[in-house]
């Protein structure tokens, strides 16, 4: 009984953040224009402007990463190994620093924040669980 009450933190956080990178990715995947199209004004006035298509590219594969060693953490959690639990999360700290960079940069402190509040999640779940 105490094995399954340490695991239903891990696997709550990893579904969670499972959920928000690969549904995030993947909409990047599907609409790379639309993004590109959004973000090229947003980064116009930055050091990032001339490199919008290859930092997407790159956050883009970041968020995937990030989600699918959650969505691998979910069965090794369940036999025991927090391995993938730990990659996750740190694939899941650059992400997220990454965006709330990315953010702060173009000055949309309301996106900043909002990141920000993932972040304290991902604390939660990075420092969290007696130390797994």
């Amino acid at each position: 009984m105490n094995q399954l009450v340490l695991m239903v933190g891990p696997l709550i956080y990893s579904l969670f953040f499972a959920v928000l990178f690969l549904q995030s990715g993947l909409d990047k995947c599907f609409d790379f224009k639309g993004n590109l199209a959004w973000l090229e004004p947003h980064f116009s006035k930055t050091f990032f402007a001339r490199f919008v298509r290859q930092l997407l590219i790159l956050l883009t594969c970041f968020e995937l990463a990030s989600g699918l060693s959650f969505l691998l953490a979910v069965p090794a959690i369940l036999m025991g190994s927090f391995n993938f639990f730990f990659i996750a999360r740190a694939l899941a700290g650059i992400t997220l620093l990454f965006l709330f960079t990315g953010q702060r940069l173009a000055k949309d402190y309301a996106g900043a924040s909002t990141i920000a509040i993932y972040f304290g999640v991902w604390f939660l779940a990075f420092f969290g669980f007696f130390g797994l």
